[in-house]
């Protein structure tokens, strides 16, 4: 096998124990072609999360994986949140630089770009990260650093810093509630502060939010309006939302019911 960054060998060790429950060090360390201590330490790392758990001689997936907080918030209205990424997948075109954050929704996206070539994916997400590993003509360059358990993605200063090296085509955030007054909103600090430094090098950004988001009272602001090129969601937004996305240009596309076709509102 091609030697992989670390980035990418952490996800493709966590796709390898869904496939597989043990591997051991040695086996690992010769498919990846790197010594057994490095494959020690991405284990390391990996424990720290709970994606895996270090056993005698090697490595084995952890019972409760599956229904790990990540996994519960991928299950969470899942139907609209295809069909937000199939509908998001329509402002991608080949040759695109892509910045996911560790969002649900953006993991559905990343799904729906399975048949997309010549797209290069920069993630912070362990999750994504293996969504994307070894799809045809996709480069993925994944953010390391400590990884928050919660998330399966990193959010210190390492994946900040490695996200701030590029100025994708667009900025795909997944984003906890939406506001009128207050904007775009999370609820975990860290996480806010990891995508409020991507910013300043975005050149288009995209916010994934369902309806449920609408509804919800964020306390932490990422972005404004005015910082928002595109919002996909599944449901018309409340008319405040509407007439402050109007205000600020801010093109608001709903994903259709399933067999329908989309639409974008522009007030």
């Amino acid at each position: 096998m091609k030697q992989l960054t670390q980035g990418a060998r952490l996800a493709a060790i966590v796709q390898l124990l869904e496939e597989q429950a043990f591997w051991t060090v040695s086996d690992l360390a010769g498919r990846f072609d790197v010594s057994e201590e490095t494959i020690r330490r991405d284990a390391k790392q990996l424990e720290q999360s709970g994606v895996i758990q270090k056993v005698h001689g090697g490595l084995s997936a952890t019972s409760n994986r599956i229904e790990a907080p990540y996994r519960l918030r991928l299950r969470e209205n899942a139907e609209a949140k295809q069909r937000i990424a199939q509908t998001a997948a329509a402002l991608v075109s080949d040759g695109m630089t892509l910045l996911l954050d560790s969002g649900t929704t953006c993991h559905w996206l990343a799904r729906s770009l399975s048949h997309v070539r010549n797209l290069t994916i920069v993630t912070n997400s362990v999750e994504i990260a293996y969504e994307v590993l070894g799809n045809p003509g996709q480069r993925l360059l994944l953010a390391g650093g400590p990884v928050n358990a919660d998330y399966h993605a990193a959010f210190g200063a390492e994946a900040k810093a490695f996200c701030r090296r590029f100025a994708p085509d667009l900025t795909i955030l997944s984003m906890g509630a939406v506001d009128a007054d207050r904007g775009f909103l999370d609820f975990d600090a860290d996480e806010a502060a990891f995508k409020q430094t991507l910013l300043e090098q975005a050149r288009n950004i995209v916010v994934l939010a369902d309806h449920s988001k609408f509804a919800r009272s964020g306390f932490i602001q990422v972005a404004a309006f005015a910082d928002v090129q595109e919002l996909v969601t599944d449901q018309e937004p409340p008319a405040d939302v509407l007439r402050v996305a109007a205000e600020w240009n801010t093109r608001v596309h709903v994903a259709p019911p399933a067999g329908g076709e989309r639409h974008i509102r522009l007030v």
